[in-house]
């Protein structure tokens, strides 16, 4: 995931350095992220292994570097990855995230790195998922179990591997598919279209200013479906997207046009949300 405007400053005043002091700001830079990177590759191996650490670790891996590796080619002044470790969850990471400063860049260049992100890290994810499922076997289960969700996309890989489950049969997955799962599911939610998530940064490539109406309306929506729906388990993510507000800052050139190509393919990458996406990832069935 990038972000943008002041964020840029803020990770990397975190990161630490004296601007005074002659290599110091570059080095403590480096070792803030590394630091994270060590982390969340030990939280994830606590979660579920090598094999699952380090195919999540690789296709996080692809994202960010993604996103960094575009806005080095345009010149956008942009921080390493921060991985984000989460000890204790069921995927023991939250992500990663670059920070840059998106009103350097023009209006191709925030779609190229909006976008570049998460179709490098959707590449693993899907290798990972059709690998893991064939490593997988069907279960036959009873009472109350841990579930998880399944967005259209998973469901569709699952049904083309073992065909169609019994109302008992679950899938076990292989750690390399469940790293599959995760993957499928963070590309998905990086590109909802609000403020300066992924889908943020494409949308509003396609739209310009016009993105601000979809983009505080899909943050509305999904506020009321929190509520409704009773996703409580979204409202800090519903929180940090309020705090950061809905709306993108304007590029550097918004004029520049994207042409067809990227057009095409910005909303047809947008259209990966609801069939990548699950709003309930983990719950408890029946087996």
């Amino acid at each position: 995931m990038s972000r943008g405007l002041d964020s840029y400053d803020e990770l990397t005043d975190a990161a630490g350095g004296d601007e005074n002091v002659p290599g110091a700001r570059v080095e403590r830079k480096v070792i803030l992220p590394l630091l994270l990177f060590a982390a969340t590759c030990y939280t994830t191996l606590d979660a579920h292994g090598p094999m699952y650490a380090a195919a999540i670790m690789t296709t996080l891996l692809f994202h960010e570097f993604g996103h960094y590796l575009q806005a080095v080619r345009y010149g956008v002044p942009a921080s390493l990855p921060f991985f984000i470790p989460m000890p204790g969850s069921p995927i023991g990471t939250m992500g990663a995230v670059i920070a840059m400063r998106p009103h350097v860049g023009d209006r191709r260049a925030i779609f190229d790195i909006g976008i570049t992100g998460p179709l490098a890290g959707l590449v693993p994810a899907l290798v990972f998922s059709a690998i893991g499922l064939h490593w997988s076997h069907v279960v036959i289960t009873n009472g109350d179990i841990p579930l998880l969700g399944k967005p259209l996309l998973f469901e569709a890989l699952i049904y083309l591997t073992f065909g169609p489950l019994g109302p008992n049969e679950h899938v076990a997955l292989h750690p390399l598919a469940f790293a599959g799962w995760v993957g499928v599911f963070i590309t998905a939610l990086n590109l909802i279209p609000i403020g300066q998530l992924d889908g943020g940064h494409v949308l509003y490539g396609l739209l310009l200013r016009r993105s601000y109406a979809v983009s505080t309306m899909a943050l509305a929506a999904a506020m009321l479906c929190v509520v409704v729906f009773g996703y409580w388990g979204w409202s800090l993510m519903i929180l940090l997207l309020m705090l950061m507000g809905p709306l993108h800052p304007p590029t550097a050139n918004d004029d520049i046009p994207l042409g067809t190509g990227r057009t095409i393919l910005g909303w047809a990458t947008l259209c990966f949300v609801p069939i990548g996406f699950t709003p309930v990832p983990f719950t408890m069935g029946m087996g």
